[in-house]
């Protein structure tokens, strides 16, 4: 069996899941193949299928940097549940847990290793990265790399020496959901890609739609109880402008009987 079989397989068997949606495909095949990849896709796309699929086919574990944290506990859960050995490194980590999953890793045990780029890029780790057999190094949030991106982040700039620095350089896969073309000449430069593969899926989403109602303030939130009440079996997010407005939608609805709940970060 070739590992693109292998990878389609994968996807039915762990992921439940008949074909490949689109982008998902020339991204895996490329890795599989060898090559670095660069994916400009939507949220929603299934960018963490690009990288999850070759983890479990390939020989050598994954290394998927995130600068989100807070994902990355539901991320490794994802993964386990699909059978895939998961784990993450962050600082919410106690030594002895840092201990144990660092021996796993040595041992080969494990498909995924998530961890922030604040980690990835300490000498020490660094230099634990060279005894370790990789087989795919994923940038997650790639645009972070990009002083004109959006959400600059300058541990970003230390992925790419790092990369460079193992003994036996792993394909390198970088994602994200956003990148003018001048973010994405940051990306490929800094993280050093190699004839990376684009792959661009549109940004349309049929499922979306946007309409502008315009109202006096005063009839807003009889409209926004009205659309609640005319689907039931639905969810939605009220946006608020201030967290005064939330508590007020909030007691609105609550009031009528629909089930609500407030976040004001």
């Amino acid at each position: 069996m070739g590992l693109f079989e292998k990878a389609q397989l994968l996807l039915r068997e762990r992921f439940g899941y008949g074909s490949f949606r689109p982008g998902q495909e020339q991204a895996v095949r490329a890795v599989l193949e060898g090559r670095d990849v660069l994916a400009v896709m939507p949220t929603g796309a299934g960018k963490s299928i690009c990288y999850q699929i070759p983890a479990a086919a390939l020989e050598g574990m994954a290394i998927v940097v995130s600068p989100l944290i807070s994902l990355m506990s539901d991320q490794v859960r994802a993964c386990r549940e699909a059978g895939i050995s998961a784990v993450f490194l962050n600082s919410t980590l106690e030594l002895e847990e840092k201990r144990q999953i660092t021996r796993a890793m040595l041992a080969n045990m494990v498909d995924v290793v998530y961890i922030t780029p604040e980690q990835l890029v300490q000498e020490r780790f660094a230099a634990f990265m060279r005894k370790l057999a990789i087989g795919l190094v994923a940038v997650d949030e790639a645009h972070c790399i990009s002083q004109w991106g959006h959400d600059f982040r300058p541990s970003y700039q230390g992925i790419g020496p790092v990369i460079a620095s193992l003994p036996q350089r792993p394909p390198v896969m970088a994602l994200t959901a956003t990148a003018t073309a001048r973010v994405s000449a940051d990306i490929r430069a800094l993280l050093g890609l190699r004839q990376p593969v684009e792959v661009r899926t549109g940004f349309d989403r049929p499922n979306l739609a946007f309409f502008v109602q315009r109202m006096p303030d005063s009839q807003k939130i009889q409209a926004i109880l009205s659309y609640v009440l005319a689907h039931p079996d639905d969810a939605g997010i009220v946006y608020c402008s201030t967290r005064k407005k939330v508590d007020e939608v909030y007691r609105e609805l609550m009031s009528a009987g629909v089930k609500a709940g407030r976040y004001k970060g």
